[in-house]
């Protein structure tokens, strides 16, 4: 028995497991490029430094982001990656061009990932400046040496990046106990090892 949250449950499954080989998939735009390049980089050095060898990592730019579901499903269908990461930049400009944009691309991306099975990270930055979007695709020394007085600096690259590597970790583990397909019918009670579940 293990426990969460100081309760005691029958087993937790936390995405800490070693990384799976395989290659990971990175969708990128190329409208408004300086921006998108920092969550490119945030993205890649932290796959990198997961252990992902640099051989494992495709990239696929696309136009702008309307373009990205289109490519992320064509991926995740494929399923010759572990995940795909789907970085873009859509900064507010003087119409709602944008409110259309970020709800189309976000509602698609989490549509294909449920529907694969395959993990699609949504990375695309929805800022109204384009002030916070460079404070969102900071490189990794900024970020490191950063103050108090630079507020809100990080990189929403790399972090879905992290996403990306803790959804295969746990996705891994799940398959491993419960079964690669939800019509194994595989509770997780009789694999070696394991606690048994109830059937």
């Amino acid at each position: 028995m293990e426990s969460v949250v100081g309760m005691p449950v029958g087993r937790v499954f936390a995405g800490d497991e070693s990384l799976p080989s395989g290659r990971f998939a990175i969708v990128v735009s190329r409208f408004n490029q300086t921006i998108t390049e920092g969550l490119l980089r945030g993205a890649l050095e932290t796959l990198t430094t997961a252990g992902v060898a640099p051989d494992d990592v495709d990239v696929f730019w696309v136009p702008g982001a309307f373009e990205i579901p289109l490519i992320a499903k064509r991926l995740a269908t494929a399923r010759c990656h572990l995940a795909v990461l789907c970085l873009g930049a859509v900064i507010k400009g003087e119409t709602t061009h944008d409110q259309h944009i970020n709800r189309a691309v976000s509602l698609q991306l989490a549509e294909i990932g449920s529907q694969t099975g395959v993990p699609v990270l949504f990375g695309i930055l929805t800022c109204n400046t384009v002030a916070q979007a460079v404070a969102r695709s900071a490189p990794t020394e900024i970020i490191r040496n950063k103050d108090q007085s630079q507020g809100k600096v990080g990189n929403k690259g790399a972090e879905c990046a992290l996403a990306a590597l803790e959804m295969v970790r746990l996705l891994q583990q799940i398959n491993r106990v419960f079964g690669a397909t939800p019509t194994d019918g595989n509770c997780g009670q009789n694999i070696p090892g394991e606690p048994r579940g109830r059937s």
